[in-house]
């Protein structure tokens, strides 16, 4: 029957709306005259109803009525249903009008007919809807069996979410309501669920209605929020989802297929970053960009990034082939449309850098290759500057030398008062592209954040790795904090700071709160369903060559000045005498080319005053950013 009915589709649906159009229009007569139609107008109505079926159909051809499922009905296709009727009433009076001249043609009949007509074909919809999802279930045999759900927010998401849930028995779920503070939704009903209550209930609530797992269905919560939902799910000892934010949900559809666990970006997430795209647009589509250390974690972010504003060309430069490979293949996989020019090259190698510069001619450069693991460069001091420092000199002239429009460096918070290498050799770097950028028609910009989420080599794939293997999660030390920021929020901040200023500018970005890596590791360890201290250790080892126990992203004789971006400011900083510095660089990379280990240090503590190497890190005070709070060290 289902396969017959479905085969003649297009001839059941004519069927239906004939009989409906014909029951609407005889329900009319009906009511009009108490039930029984007198003798006299049977005439009139045969004579009507070839005009009003033609018409009708007709119009619901038009309209787009004869597609669409009945199974999945909303307000959108009621909204139709009522255009069709009521154009189609429109023109049926039109012709009683002007070729009957209303002669029997009581004149509430045209206006019931249509009324009843709407009522008939919305009423059949939503009553096989009704069907599908509360009695569809039941005599196929679901009832209760299926996974009961408590969906936390009662907004737009939840209820997308519900209205998902009770359509599609094939999920095996109910929904059993909503949690909510929003103090107008409380003991409200939507979708027919009611709200059990406030998020501090859920405990209660879990116990009453035997929930089996609960989503977190509020796209826009803040890490807080989700953190104190997550603990309050903990105390339940219920599985539980989320939706993901709104800055990745496709066209802002939700969709029970979005559901995923709760990860760590999740509990330290931030509102969504409002990015002015006329602004950055403006200097990248239709240029050619090029981006060095385009295969690490934030260069192959910032080149999916500048995809998306459609750059004439796009100028992959990297070192490692691998990596190379994988960010070619995926960019030209999702933007077709651009041409991608993958390069291997050492941005060390000069008369390689100089070459592709003069053969690609970029009009916009991201320079993001660096070595940045700090215990690593603390026992290869020679290579962190040869790379940090003499790489981005040699990219910085080169970019002068063709006339580079803008050149955006990356650099970081550890080039803050240094203790390690890695910091220090990225402070050089940055004051010579501030020297640089006083002399040159190139507007040289640099960028200054802190620690990325799930960076390649960083804490977290780590202490995932140490999880998966039974523990232990090793710590350096138990106050040990950093500021953290994911890989896409990091990289459209510096697309955003590219955009702005004249030139030798240095941006911060707005961190957030700096988080204890051992309240990391606790909730990665909780959020893969283990107890820390019970199933998984938490051992200290120490700080670790050249690392502090807080970082900080200015220094005290900067300050900080506010810009037009919320998330962005800039700091108050004049790069030293530009002659006397190159003399300085020019011994530093002397010293790393003929392997000075200790020539190398001294060179660098030339350069940035305030490097000191130490191990330890003297007591956090803090101090006030325009941006937010930043951690100093006194």
């Amino acid at each position: 029957m289902k396969s017959t009915i479905y085969n003649n589709r297009l001839l059941f649906i004519v069927l239906n709306k004939t009989l409906l159009i014909l029951g609407a229009f005889f329900l009319a007569f009906l009511v009009r005259f108490d039930l029984s139609i007198p003798q006299s107008y049977w005439p009139k109505i045969i004579i009507l109803l070839p005009a009003l079926l033609l018409i009708k159909l007709m119009v619901f051809w038009r309209i787009g009525l004869f597609k669409g499922w009945w199974r999945y009905v909303s307000m959108p296709d009621l909204v139709q249903i009522l255009k069709g009727n009521l154009i189609a009433s429109l023109i049926f009076i039109g012709y009683a009008v002007f070729v009957h001249r209303l002669e029997q043609i009581p004149r509430s009949i045209l206006l019931l007919d249509g009324v009843f007509c709407f009522m008939l074909m919305g009423g059949i919809r939503f009553a096989t809807r009704a069907f599908r999802e509360s009695f569809l279930p039941m005599m196929n045999g679901n009832d209760g069996g299926e996974t009961r759900i408590l969906v936390v927010g009662a907004g737009e998401a939840g209820q997308m979410i519900a209205r998902e849930v009770r359509s599609n028995p094939r999920l095996n779920m109910q929904v059993v309501g909503f949690v909510d503070d929003d103090p107008l939704k409380r003991k409200g009903m939507f979708q027919g669920l009611r709200v059990l209550g406030r998020q501090a209930d859920i405990e209660t609530i879990v116990l009453e209605h035997r929930v089996d797992e609960i989503i977190i269905a509020i796209p826009s919560a803040t890490g807080s929020q989700v953190r104190a939902i997550v603990e309050r799910c903990h105390l339940s000892n219920v599985k539980f989802k989320i939706l993901p934010g709104v800055g990745d949900l496709i066209n802002g559809r939700v969709s029970v297929q979005q559901l995923r666990e709760v990860d760590l970006e999740d509990l330290l997430g931030r509102e969504p970053i409002l990015l002015d795209e006329a602004q950055i647009r403006s200097y990248i589509q239709g240029k050619r960009v090029l981006v060095t250390g385009a295969g690490g974690s934030i260069g192959s972010e910032i080149c999916r990034q500048v995809a998306r504003y459609g750059p004439e060309k796009l100028i992959l430069f990297e070192n490692a082939e691998t990596p190379l490979f994988n960010i070619e293949q995926e960019l030209s996989g999702r933007f077709p449309q651009i041409h991608l020019v993958p390069i291997i090259g050492d941005v060390r190698n000069r008369s390689r850098v100089c070459g592709i510069f003069d053969e690609q001619m970029p009009q916009v450069l991201f320079h993001a290759a660096a070595y940045k693991h700090v215990p690593m460069m603390e026992s290869n001091s020679a290579e962190a500057v040869n790379n940090n420092v003499q790489g981005t000199r040699l990219v910085a002239d080169a970019a002068d030398a063709i006339g580079v429009e803008t050149f955006v460096m990356v650099s970081t918070d550890k080039a803050v008062r240094p203790t390690n290498v890695m910091g220090a050799s990225k402070r050089a770097a940055e004051l010579y592209v501030q020297s640089l950028a006083r002399i040159s028609k190139t507007r040289f910009v640099t960028t200054r954040f802190g620690n990325v989420l799930g960076s390649n080599g960083s804490v977290i794939p780590t202490f995932r790795e140490q999880i998966k293997k039974g523990g232990p999660v090793t710590v350096t030390h138990p106050e040990v904090t950093r500021f953290f920021m994911t890989i896409p929020e990091a990289s459209q901040l510096v697309l955003q700071a590219g955009s702005m200023g004249q030139g030798g500018e240095i941006y911060l970005f707005d961190m957030g709160e700096p988080v204890k890596i051992s309240s990391l590791a606790e909730e990665l360890i909780r959020l893969s369903g283990l107890q820390p201290g019970e199933d998984i250790e938490i051992v200290y080892t120490g700080l670790r060559p050249g690392e502090k126990l807080y970082e900080e992203l200015l220094l005290d004789e900067e300050g900080a000045l506010p810009t037009h971006h919320e998330k962005i400011c800039v700091a108050n900083s004049s790069p030293p005498c530009r002659d006397l510095l190159l003399e300085k660089l020019d011994r530093l990379i002397e010293s790393a080319k003929m392997l000075d280990l200790a020539r190398v240090r001294l060179g660098l503590k030339e350069i940035v005053p305030e490097y000191q190497p130490a191990n330890h890190s003297p007591k956090a005070r803090v101090i006030q950013h325009p941006a937010s709070v930043v951690r100093q060290v006194s």
